[in-house]
């Protein structure tokens, strides 16, 4: 392959990471599937692709989709065990964040509700909300008429509609993380009834198990979940040995997300992202699966964290 062919591909690189991604909600994902793309880009008769990011585009999301409709893939997600991959703010793979619908679309909270979605409503949805694009330009891509696309879109959005975010927009970075500040210091006080006042009436918590579950672990209502969260939170030497160390906690952000990151060393061995509404917890993703914390622990390993909320856990 020539090297203006290579630079072609690696000028729009980032842009296919981000698709992919927001299609398959797990990074390591996204980077066998922008590879396959490549490997197509490599092999084909280039001299007859008119617009090359069309070409890629349309090859890369049919890529995700082939993925999105394996055996494999239907057989973990329809187990029950499957969350997506958490990503530090600022990794290029999160894409565009110039709008609220882009932020939103790559959020943990959408990220696992697009997963009710069909394959095709999924890849027009992402198309469309993240990156803008024309219901004319998402069929010529997914190879349907645009009256399907529109039809598509739609309902996703409807089934959307009920459980996504609401409020407008996310809430104030300082004021987020002072939620998530009190609802650490609540959660390592031993005090159920502080973390309780913390939490919607509506909250939601959903939890890997740390990879040691089947399924994953689902809890609803503030009780509930305050009892999930403190005895999660509460310090044994067994959860110690499991994470192969003393714990130090961080707030960072993860998919724009508030989030506690847990770290022993400079590895990461967990990470809980937050919804937050009107100064209160509407949502929990407990993240602690090795598998899942891949990428992020290697961003981690260049992030200057700051000052610890919690210390030697």
């Amino acid at each position: 392959m020539d090297s203006a062919a290579v630079d072609t591909f690696e000028a729009g690189r980032g842009r296919l990471a981000s698709l992919a991604y927001r299609l398959l909600g797990s990074a390591a994902d996204a980077e066998d599937a922008v590879q396959d793309t490549f490997l197509r880009w490599q092999a084909a008769d280039r001299e007859r692709i008119e617009v090359p990011e069309a070409w890629l585009t349309k090859v890369l999301t049919h890529v995700c989709l082939d993925r999105l409709r394996s055996a494999q893939a239907r057989h973990e997600r329809a187990a029950g065990a499957w969350l997506p991959e958490p990503l530090l703010d600022g990794d290029p793979m999160l894409g565009p964040a110039d709008t609220f619908e882009q932020r939103e679309s790559v959020s943990l909270a959408v990220l696992t509700l697009v997963e009710r979605l069909s394959p095709n409503e999924r890849a027009v949805y992402v198309l469309r909300e993240a990156f803008a694009y024309s219901h004319a330009e998402i069929a010529a891509i997914l190879d349907i008429s645009e009256a399907a696309s529109q039809q598509h879109a739609h309902r996703a959005r409807t089934r959307l509609a009920d459980e996504r975010r609401r409020g407008g927009g996310a809430p104030d970075p300082a004021a987020a993380h002072r939620v998530v500040e009190e609802f650490l210091a609540a959660a390592t006080s031993g005090r159920t009834d502080r973390l309780v006042a913390l939490l919607t009436d509506d909250v939601t918590a959903v939890s890997d198990g740390a990879g040691l579950a089947r399924r994953l672990l689902r809890y609803r209502t503030p009780e509930r979940v305050a009892s999930f969260v403190r005895a999660g939170f509460k310090p044994t030497p067994a959860k110690r040995r499991l994470a192969g160390g003393p714990i130090t906690m961080y707030v960072a952000r993860v998919n724009g997300s508030p989030a506690v990151v847990a770290v022993v060393g400079d590895r990461v061995v967990g990470a809980v992202a937050f919804d937050i509404g009107d100064g209160k917890v509407s949502a929990l993703y407990g993240i602690a699966a090795a598998h899942r914390l891949t990428r992020l622990d290697e961003a981690w390993r260049r992030y200057d964290p700051g000052v610890p909320v919690v210390g030697a856990w």
